[in-house]
């Protein structure tokens, strides 16, 4: 079952583009990323999706229900956590977050307690007081607050320190585990290779490449470094070769295509080591923007 569908969806401020024939689904309990540089149209597509913006075209379904005529029921299911969080600075956390609470038919109190636990979050402090960090817990905890099906996430872990992002990971993993459906908007690509299953690339307000993270890094460029005796980066120049780079008796390439071709000019030479291995995702995602 599709939680999310995406359809031709597009989005512009006047004339200045947003997002532009935009289509995807997410399935039922994955957790899907969404990857882009800052611009790329990641804030506009969740703010559709969360109706805080309407389409100029094009049409995004939660549930089943379109994001637009339906948006205040999908939102009693969605957890939110935007890239920038702002609040009533004279306000204390909790509540803060008793207020936030309100707007949901369930009661979220306990769950809200846990979680300023898990986040080492202050409920007694003032907005004001409050790091940027700190900030960001509170948005954490109140996306998450009232247990949602569907939890939306842009740029997520801006403003938190390493050991906090690591507790981050492990409690959206586990709201996972729980039967959430996680969307997971980020421009850092180790993230994303880390959580996701699968992921759409976008690039100037259009999906390029949507792919299973496994596939994507399989059927790209392998990244293959050569050491031996006399080598010379041009014995490797072949077709599917991309950024070469000798030093100090070291060839570095990338290679798409038959790896026959290579391994015939490796066997040719006087080598001491050879290594192939998968791109990372960033270097994939650089491939992609290149």
């Amino acid at each position: 079952m599709s939680i999310i569908e995406v359809n031709n969806l597009t989005k512009y401020y006047g004339t200045t583009r947003g997002i532009v024939d935009v289509s995807f689904n997410v399935e039922e309990g994955e957790i899907y990323g969404f990857i882009g540089p800052n611009g790329a149209g990641k804030s506009t597509t969740i703010r559709l999706f969360c109706s805080l913006i309407y389409p100029t075209s094009g049409s995004a379904k939660i549930f089943g229900k379109d994001c637009i005529k339906h948006g205040p029921e999908i939102r009693q299911e969605i957890g939110y956590l935007p890239s920038e969080v702002f609040y009533y600075e004279g306000m204390k956390v909790l509540n803060l977050l008793k207020y936030s609470a309100s707007f949901y038919k369930k009661d979220c109190t306990k769950r809200m307690y846990e979680l300023a636990e898990i986040m080492e979050l202050d409920l007694h402090r003032k907005i004001d007081d409050l790091s940027y960090g700190n900030k960001k817990k509170v948005g954490i905890v109140q996306g998450l607050l009232h247990q949602p099906k569907l939890i939306l996430l842009d740029e997520p872990t801006s403003g938190l320190d390493p050991l906090m992002q690591q507790k981050f990971f492990d409690l959206i993993k586990g709201e996972n585990e729980r039967g959430a459906t996680i969307f997971f908007s980020s421009h850092i690509l180790g993230e994303v290779q880390k959580m996701c299953g699968r992921v759409a690339i976008i690039k100037e307000g259009k999906v390029i490449k949507i792919e299973d993270i496994k596939t994507l890094q399989r059927n790209n460029y392998k990244k293959i470094r050569v050491v031996g005796h006399g080598l010379e980066k041009a014995s490797f120049d072949v077709a599917g070769a991309n950024k070469l780079e000798q030093d100090d008796g070291e060839v570095r390439f990338f290679f798409k295509g038959d790896i026959n071709t290579i391994t015939r000019i490796i066997s040719e030479k006087e080598v001491s080591d050879v290594t192939i291995e998968e791109p990372t995702l960033e270097e994939i995602f650089m491939h992609y923007y290149e």
